[in-house]
């Protein structure tokens, strides 16, 4: 055995220091697993957590139904149906006949073959998972794609909007998008309230992508909404608004119809219109809604403003005597005519005859400020506060920008631009003894179990004194009586208004265009307690053009329809026998002027003489009497209108059998011939050139 030598070094511990390094590589390793456990617990948590859950969850919303929404009555305007909607939730590149599936589904739902694909194939590229086919399919439509027995086509119900009456009342409803969102009239403007607050579909998901778990939180249901729109009279509104159009070949024409004493909206319509069951066939330019869209200058029935403010202002009065100087005026070296020469007219009828002069004469009377002041009193010149959305402000330049002229423009109708619905709330603030009260079309809102929750309390605003209103009405009377709008009066009834006609601005020479007119009547009825202010507006006719031709026999077929309707009752006296038939027949007319200039004896002296039955003149007196009473005489019917000829036959108790139309020209019995209640008189009408 050799002995270690003194001179010779240990050997180092190999060992000792394998274990140093192996520990300072755990120690290291450590602290980066360490480190990473901190970012992805601590500062990474919430992300990882979301998609951890987003993994093994999916959720999506679930559409609510849509509130109704309900005329005055209660009537069906808006619902919302059951519809089923197809997709496709998987991955796209795993499904083998994706094609093939896809050429299946076109064909069925008469969709674009190459179209489909495509979308497919975009989404598969994308790495999309989820695919929209087609959305709110009825039953049948649904049953269709369902006998497909495709495996990856899914589906679920989603409801879809519907208008049981299809076009009616369209402007005042709008229409909603394809998420159920409101786009237009009371769909946008109350969506909130109607759209409802959706539901929540939770499922739970494995490794493999399979549903295992699911819960749904329930969609809430939206509110009912009630309109002031009365479904009846908006649809007779809408015919007389459309054959108004057709009959004018215009542009357009909207009219509107509202209760003076709450603000209510009765109808509201526009030609053209559209069908919100059929958005795709709709124009942008179908949709707006003219009524409070569109602008334009107002011409004549504008000038009840410059006539309300003299009068409130106690400077005229309706029988005071104002020159219309042969109908011209100067106003800051502008010449402005009448459209008839004009000489000494009282305040009231200078209204009657629209005469430009005398409205200018009035708006210098009371000054720029005070003329200022009646208009936005009025309203013009802000929106009207109606509940929908779009409503135009017109124009209305503040007095710092008006020029020396501008007060006699503004007063006749000129340099001021107003909506149809401004210009209605106005009319109704005269017809409402001087208040003016917001006009609205929600008459309140109910939560899906039946409960008000809403209530309309529309915003109220005195105008004028309620004697001044009382003296516009009486005046605005006389314009259908005597002034610009006969063709305004309506069968019992007593009807006030105001025509407009207005010249329409040229884009291109930016002046008064010599052919293209807006023709207007604003009014209301019965005068003694207005229930009903209509408007109508009709733009661009084609030949006549003046608001007295066009727009005023409008508001008579709309008024006379609606009225009794509304249960108003008339507040004129029906004719008198004798002055029905004098004015009627002018033989009757000799006949009673003369019973009725003699006395009892001389009336024995001259009666006349009449045929009897039997063939055998006798003497007998002629008695003109109410239909209980025997004894009247058949009048001359001959030259009347169908309309006249009824009503006096209605009067006098007897059966009208009416032939044709147009004028009367033969009838049965003849004229003078003694007629009892009851009986059956036959009249031939024909139209002449």
């Amino acid at each position: 055995m050799l002995a270690r030598t003194p001179s010779s070094k240990p050997r180092p511990d190999t060992h000792q220091r394998r274990v140093l390094i192996v520990s300072m590589i755990l120690v290291g390793w450590m602290f980066l697993i360490a480190a990473r456990l901190v970012n992805l617990q601590v500062y990474r948590h919430d992300d990882l957590s979301e998609r951890a859950r987003q993994q093994q969850q999916r959720d999506g919303k679930t559409v609510a139904r849509r509130g109704e929404v309900l005329d005055r009555q209660g009537r069906e305007l808006a619902r919302s149906i059951d519809t089923q909607s197809f997709y496709v939730e998987a991955d796209l590149a795993k499904i083998a006949d994706l094609e093939s599936g896809a050429d299946r589904l076109a064909e069925t739902l008469n969709l674009d073959k190459t179209a489909l694909r495509n979308r497919f194939t975009t989404a598969r590229d994308g790495k999309k998972k989820f695919v929209w086919i087609a959305r709110r399919l009825n039953e049948e439509q649904a049953a269709h794609v369902k006998s497909l027995n495709i495996t990856w086509v899914k589906s679920s119900p989603e409801p879809k909007r519907y208008y049981p009456n299809d076009g009616l009342a369209a402007h005042v409803l709008g229409f909603v998008n394809i998420d159920e969102d409101g786009l237009g009239g009371i769909e946008q403007y109350y969506n909130d309230r109607i759209k409802g607050e959706p539901g929540r579909l939770y499922e739970s998901r494995d490794a493999r992508d399979h549903a295992f778990d699911s819960y749904e939180v329930q969609p809430h249901p939206g509110q009912t909404v009630v309109l002031t729109i009365d479904q009846t009279a908006q649809y007779r509104m809408e015919q007389a608004v459309q054959a108004a159009l057709d009959l004018t070949h215009a542009k357009s024409a909207s009219a509107i119809a509202l209760d003076p004493r709450t603000g209510e909206i009765l109808a509201m319509a526009n030609a053209p219109s559209f069908n919100p069951n059929d958005l795709q066939a709709a124009t942008p330019e179908a949709r707006r809604n003219p009524a409070l869209q569109t602008t334009y200058e107002p011409g004549s029935t504008f000038k009840v403003v410059a006539y309300s403010a003299a009068l409130e202002k106690g400077l005229v009065k309706p029988e005071d005597e104002i020159n219309c100087q042969m109908g011209q005026i100067t106003v800051a070296k502008r010449v402005i005519h009448d459209h008839h020469p004009f000489g000494m007219l009282t305040i009231a009828n200078a209204l009657e005859q629209s005469s430009n002069v005398a409205a200018i004469k009035l708006g210098l009377m009371v000054g720029n400020d005070t003329m200022f002041d009646y208009i936005t009193r009025f309203g013009f010149g802000s929106r009207s506060g109606i509940d929908l959305p779009g409503e135009s402000v017109g124009i209305l330049h503040p007095l710092k920008r008006w020029q020396p002229s501008s007060i006699g423009s503004v007063a006749m109708g000129q340099e001021v631009s107003v909506t149809p619905m401004q210009m209605a709330a106005a009319y109704a603030a005269i017809a409402n003894n001087g208040i003016r009260i917001t006009p609205h079309l929600v008459k309140e809102i109910r939560s899906p179990d039946g409960t008000v929750v809403y209530q309309a309390k529309p915003e109220q605003r005195v105008v004028l004194t309620p004697e001044t209103a009382m003296a516009l009405r009486g005046m605005l009377e006389g314009v259908t009586v005597r002034g610009t709008a006969k063709r305004a009066q309506l069968d019992g009834y007593r009807a006030a208004g105001k025509t407009g006609t207005a010249q329409k601005i040229d884009p291109a020479t930016r002046t008064y265009s010599k052919t293209k007119f807006i023709g207007s009547f604003v009014g209301f009825a019965p005068v003694s307690n207005p229930a009903l202010v209509i408007i109508v507006v009709i733009d661009e006719p084609a030949g006549a053009y003046h608001g007295g031709d066009v727009a005023a026999p409008v508001f008579r077929q709309i008024a006379e329809q609606m009225l009794p309707d509304l249960d108003v009752m008339p507040d004129t006296k029906f004719e008198a026998i004798p002055d029905l038939i004098a004015r009627v027949s002018p033989m009757a007319a000799g006949k009673v002027a003369e019973t009725q200039q003699a006395s009892d004896e001389q009336r024995q002296a001259t009666l006349p003489r009449v045929t009897s039955r039997d063939g055998k003149a006798e003497m007998r007196e002629v008695i003109y009497a109410a239909a209980t009473k025997r004894g009247a005489l058949m009048p001359d019917l001959r030259g009347q209108s169908v309309r006249d000829v009824a009503r006096l036959c209605a009067q006098l108790g007897l059966k009208l059998e009416a032939h044709g139309d147009g004028r009367a020209t033969r009838q049965a019995p003849d004229p003078g011939w003694e007629i009892d209640a009851g009986q059956v008189v036959r009249v031939d009408f024909e139209r002449r050139n």
